[in-house]
């Protein structure tokens, strides 16, 4: 077991399966010493566990959770083409999208969810910038989306 997933288990997490693609894309690719995922939805199972606009029929406190979750998601992917996590030399840059009601504007505070998950298994490896964006609607009505941009240390 890696190093980092030592920590997920300390923390009572342990890494999902990568989610399938919905579309015509890959969940992750590597370029170069860089992993880039694809957007990642907070799929528990295989099933969305709460769907709707943030502010709306979702709290922002169940959006920031199931951004936790995309960020888990999203650690799976990169470990699906870095094949260990403990290569991961830090999280560069998270992108997250919140589909938000019209008066929603609690957008960074959801995408906290997935940076502090970040932080709290890789540490200051999960240090990065982010963009935390409102947008109309996601993927199969999901509240919000993250990905994920990493720089791997030398193989």
């Amino acid at each position: 077991m890696s190093a980092v997933e030592a920590k997920l288990a300390e923390l009572g997490l342990s890494l999902p399966e990568v989610v399938p693609p919905l579309a015509a894309y890959q969940p992750a690719v590597r370029s170069g010493r860089y992993v880039f995922t694809s957007g990642q939805l907070p799929m528990v199972d295989g099933k969305l566990p709460l769907t709707g606009k943030v502010g709306a029929e979702v709290t922002a406190e169940e959006a920031k959770e199931l951004a936790r979750t995309c960020a888990l998601n999203a650690l799976a992917a990169v470990k699906s083409v870095a094949g260990d996590l403990d290569r991961v030399a830090r999280v560069v840059k998270v992108v997250g999208f919140v589909a938000s009601a019209a008066d929603f504007t609690g957008q960074p505070g959801v995408l906290n969810g997935a940076s502090e998950l970040l932080g709290e298994v890789l540490g200051d490896k999960g240090v990065h910038a982010r963009s935390a964006v409102g947008v109309a609607v996601l993927p199969l009505d999901a509240p919000v989306e993250v990905e994920i941009q990493v720089e791997l240390t030398e193989a």
